[in-house]
Order: structure tokens, then C-alpha cells, then sequence
């Protein structure tokens, strides 16, 4: 039995990367001899093992076979004479298919450390054709590394247009295309995924309703203001916000459009929620100052600030930076829905009944109040 660590553990140590996570092969060993040890199987697809002890997951080297369509299409051979070569041979780039021994030493059989040093994403072989999710993953790797100056090798790039084309796209499944695409969001550069997916034809397919941000001269600036944004979900409400705006869907449409691309997706409740909250509002809160109190008061309310305080440091960032891409000479909106929040809960409902009003009065003269007090906000 012989135990390598394998993929982006070995990719992220020699681009001197932090590891987070630890994927380890064993070649020359049965289930049987696995479980013997005290590894627990987990999965039925393939033979895989949680270690005892670290609780890494250790996989048996393995090939596999193209037998139906989509990610879940293969059958997989797991066997003690399936050498470590034909375990990398099946993984997808070059630089995810080197393996490190226990004594250091580095088994790269298809280029992997060359193709680090030039920079460059290149496919293991022609087999990378068979599994359509590759597609995503290559896009997410170029936005990680893309300020790194890696590309994407052009014959990689061919065989991504070819799985583009060929409807196998089309065989994801939700939850694994939002899986990919909630990692793009998260890393260093995430518009370089959607200008892959443009470049090899899937954009339309997946994420249609990003389309028009290809293209358009505004794209670049708003690029590179995303990797400004700490979370997934306000690069995504950012995003949603843009592509709207860019294709000129009227505010009352917006909301239908992103529900649609988020029931589709099968998106968190969270990023649906905060796209929602930012399409419909972001051009009220922009013109704020110039605003008066009723104006005022429907963005408060229409951001449910009264009971949801917690939420204005994420919106704010948002609306700066949607502010910083329209080139909006605006107020910071941390400090703008501050003055809102603080106007709405300067009125208690409890005094005005101490006051006597009640029923349609109390919320009447509540509301005027609260009017009243967004109005006298210096912006």
C-alpha cells in the first residue's frame, strides 16, 4: 500500500498558496484492506475512506468510463493494480494531477509543475471532454488564479467550446452549477469566470442573464470593483443589479427576473434576498440627498431597515459600490441608512398611545413622524 497526497494540496504548496485541504490516494490496497485499518467508506459511487484518526477523506486509485451524459456519467475501476499514473491521468488540469510521497518527492507525470511555471490551465488529456462540469471548474481556476497571469491553454479552451456546444451542459444539475458558480464569487478575481464561460460559449447557457454584461464598456469597471465585496452573496446581488440595469430591465420587471435565475439555480434564500433588496432600492438610496421625506421613508421601509439593522453594513457595501461603478457622487450608505434606521426608531408607537392615538390614528401619526424625521436628515 502506498498513500500520496494528490491535487490542489500539492498545486497550492508549490504556488506557495495556503492549504485548507488535504486529498489523499492510495495505490496497491482493497476496500477490504481500507476498512481492516479502521478507514470508514463514505460514498457508493467510488471507493472512497475517511481516515480514522484526521478525518481526511483517502480515495483508492481508480479509472473511470464515459457511460451516460453529464458529471454523474462514469463508471468508475477501483482496483490494488491501478497504478498512481492512471489515477492522475483521469483528474482535469495538468496542475491538479501531481502527487507528493511520503518522503517529498514529487510524481508528475503530465507536466504539472511546467505548466506552473508558465502559467498556464491545460487539460490531462482528451478524456477531459467527457465530463461537462470541467467547463465550470476551469473558469473558477482562472478567476482564482487570473492575477497570478494564468491562462487557459488554447486546445483546453477547444475542448471547453466543444462541451459548450454539444448540450452536455445541459445534463448539470442545479446544485452543481450553483456550487461552482458560489466558488467563482468567492475568489480573487470573479468576473474572469463569466468572461471564460463567454469565451467558451456556456455563459448564455448557465448564466444567460449575465450575457449582457459581456461586451458592454462598463464591464471592466465594474470588474474590478467586485473583489472589493467580502462575501459571495453582495458580489452576486452586485452582479444581478448590473446585468439588469445593463440590459435595461425596468425596475417593476427585476424581481421576476431574479427569481426566476435564482429558483433555476437553486440559490440560497440569503443571495436571493439581497439581490432583491439591492435591484429594487439602489437607485432611490443613490439619490437620496436629493430626495424628501416620503421618498425616504419608502426606502427605509422598502429595506425593512426597522427590523433588520444587522443587514445595513452588507447592503451599504453594496450600494458604494454599484455608486463607485455608475461614477455617483452619493453619501456613504453605511451612513446614510444609519440616519434612516435611527429616524424610524426615533418614535415609539408606545409613546403616541400614551398620546392617545390608536387603531388607523396611532399608524397614521407614526408614519407621518417617521416621514418627517428622514426628511430633516442632512445628507
Amino acid at each position: 500500500m502506498q498513500i500520496y497526497l494528490v491535487g490542489g494540496a500539492v498545486r497550492d504548496r508549490l504556488l506557495g498558496y495556503p492549504i485548507y485541504d488535504r486529498d489523499w490516494v492510495v495505490v496497491g490496497a482493497s476496500a477490504e484492506q481500507m476498512i481492516a485499518q479502521g478507514y470508514k467508506p463514505v460514498g457508493a459511487d467510488f471507493p472512497v475512506f475517511i481516515h480514522p484518526h484526521s478525518g481526511e477523506e483517502y480515495a483508492l486509485a481508480r479509472t473511470e468510463r464515459k457511460s451516460g451524459h453529464g458529471y454523474g456519467g462514469f463508471v468508475y475501476y477501483a482496483s490494488p493494480d491501478v497504478t498512481l499514473e492512471q489515477d492522475l491521468l483521469r483528474r482535469d488540469l495538468t496542475i491538479n494531477a501531481m502527487a507528493e510521497a511520503p518522503d517529498g518527492s514529487l510524481s508528475d507525470p503530465y507536466g504539472g509543475q511546467e505548466d506552473l511555471q508558465k502559467r498556464i490551465l491545460r487539460h490531462v488529456s482528451p478524456a477531459f471532454a467527457e465530463d461537462p462540469l470541467r467547463v465550470l471548474r476551469v473558469a473558477r481556476f482562472a478567476a482564482r488564479y487570473a492575477a497570478l497571469g494564468f491562462s487557459i491553454a488554447d486546445e483546453t479552451l477547444a475542448l471547453m467550446q466543444q462541451l459548450s456546444t454539444d448540450g452536455e451542459l445541459g445534463y448539470l444539475s442545479a446544485e452543481r452549477v450553483w456550487q461552482e458558480f458560489d466558488r467563482a464569487l468567492g475568489e480573487p478575481s470573479p468576473a474572469v469566470f463569466i468572461d471564460v464561460l463567454q469565451r467558451c460559449g456556456a455563459l448564455d447557457n448557465l448564466f444567460g442573464e449575465f450575457t449582457a454584461l459581456q461586451g458592454d464598456p462598463a464591464w471592466p469597471a465594474l470588474a474590478a470593483l467586485l473583489p472589493q465585496l467580502p462575501s459571495s452573496c453582495e458580489r452576486f446581488a452586485v452582479l444581478c443589479c448590473a446585468a439588469l440595469r445593463i440590459a435595461s430591465i425596468e425596475a417593476d420587471a427585476s424581481r421576476q427576473h431574479i427569481e426566476a435565475l435564482c429558483l433555476r439555480l437553486k440559490a440560497p434564500k440569503a443571495f436571493r434576498d439581497q439581490a432583491l433588496l439591492v435591484c429594487a432600492q439602489y437607485a432611490g438610496l443613490l439619490r437620496l440627498s436629493q430626495a424628501d421625506g416620503d421618498t425616504r421613508l419608502d426606502v427605509a421601509s422598502g429595506l425593512d431597515l426597522l427590523r433588520r439593522p444587522e443587514r445595513i453594513a452588507s447592503l451599504a457595501r453594496c450600494f458604494d459600490t454599484l455608486a463607485a461603478w455608475l461614477n455617483v457622487d452619493a453619501p456613504a450608505a453605511q451612513h446614510s441608512l444609519q440616519a434612516l434606521h435611527e429616524a424610524l426608531t426615533a418614535t415609539a408607537p408606545a409613546e403616541l398611545m400614551r398620546q392617545g392615538f390608536k387603531g388607523k390614528a396611532l399608524g397614521q401619526e407614526l408614519k407621518r413622524r417617521q416621514r418627517d424625521a428622514c426628511a430633516r436628515i442632512e445628507l
